[in-house]
């Protein structure tokens, strides 16, 4: 099922994405700390005319990952070359790609925890020494021979920081975290995407796009297109708290960005399962859906909003989720319930 507030990049995305993505650190909205330590390290290495270090950013997906590659590239004034771990199937495809990157260029993998063993080993001389190691002829008669690289900068990205493999970590010189966006910060965000756009938004309609982003600009700038549709058909054009609530309504999206099958998540663990603990796949089992989607695509937010708990037994809806929709809180000393881990 397609999610009007998922966080994933769809197709109707990748247009809205390319004209509102910010082109320098200044534009870019949020992320202070990240931005700090990235305009100094970029500054450092202009100064002494060295390409930057090898950098992983991580995080859940829709902060803008992708858009401070494009960034950094631009602020170094290199090339950047874009791929992503599942398109690298083989070490010839790392082979091609690399020997065609010139000093101080970028290479961004997204999705970077998604390469395959063989190929992360190709890497390790790569971004250690930057030298590509290749195995001419096969059996007794096989040769190694060394090919330099130039200098440039490999900047990973993942969504699943704990898949990333040891030895590949620990090749990044620098490691930053992104984290979701306060409010304050998504209305600055929706603010200048409505310029962009060149959509009439007031105050009060900025701001009830911006409590359903689920902290996440992607979601909100998708809300933002959804609601300018509506207004132009329904409202003069004009995005006022009244024409964004009706529009929100008739997405399904509640007040703080909760939409169906969020509600019927909260809603198992706490009918069904007495507001748990339980586990991960029997709740994917009673909603159907897949477990890792749930843990991947669901969770995240749910977790940030305090609703569920993940303890060693299984998941917990908390007095929050109660609260949020409507539910009576669970009596004291309830028994336990069967779980799946």
């Amino acid at each position: 099922m397609e999610r009007i507030i998922s966080a994933k990049l769809k197709a109707e995305d990748l247009a809205l994405d390319k004209g509102l993505r910010p082109k320098r650190l200044t534009d870019f909205i949020g992320q202070d700390k990240v931005k700090d330590n990235l305009k100094i390290a970029m500054t450092a290495a202009q100064g002494r005319g060295e390409p930057l270090d090898h950098i992983l950013l991580y995080g859940p997906p829709g902060l803008g990952k992708t858009t401070l590659a494009y960034i950094i590239a631009a602020e170094m004034r290199v090339n950047i070359k874009v791929t992503s771990g599942p398109a690298i199937e083989r070490p010839g495809d790392i082979a091609a790609i690399i020997t065609n990157l010139s000093k101080g260029d970028i290479l961004f993998i997204d999705e970077v925890h998604r390469l395959s063993r063989v190929v992360e080993e190709v890497l390790y001389p790569v971004m250690e020494e930057f030298a590509l190691d290749i195995v001419m002829g096969k059996g007794a008669g096989a040769r190694s021979l060394r090919l330099n690289l130039p200098r440039f900068t490999l900047i990973g990205a993942t969504t699943r920081f704990a898949l990333l493999s040891p030895p590949l970590r620990d090749r990044f010189g620098a490691v930053y975290r992104l984290d979701f966006y306060d409010e304050s910060a998504i209305e600055a965000i929706l603010a200048r995407s409505a310029r962009l756009l060149g959509v009439e938004a007031d105050r009060k309609g900025i701001e009830e796009i911006a409590k359903r982003a689920r902290g996440t600009p992607r979601v909100a700038n998708r809300l933002l297109k959804r609601v300018r549709d509506y207004a132009q058909v329904m409202g003069k054009g004009i995005i006022t708290a009244k024409i964004a609530l009706e529009a929100l309504e008739k997405l399904e999206v509640d007040s703080i960005g909760l939409d169906e099958i969020d509600h019927k998540v909260l809603r198992t663990i706490i009918q069904k399962f007495n507001g748990g603990p339980v586990g991960l796949d029997t709740i994917a089992a009673a909603i159907g859906e897949e477990a890792d989607t749930i843990m991947d695509v669901y969770e995240p937010y749910l977790l940030q909003l305090s609703f569920l708990e993940r303890t060693p037994r299984g998941r917990t809806a908390t007095r929050f989720a109660y609260e949020h929709l409507g539910l009576p809180p669970p009596k004291k000393g309830k028994p336990d319930q069967p779980t799946l881990l």
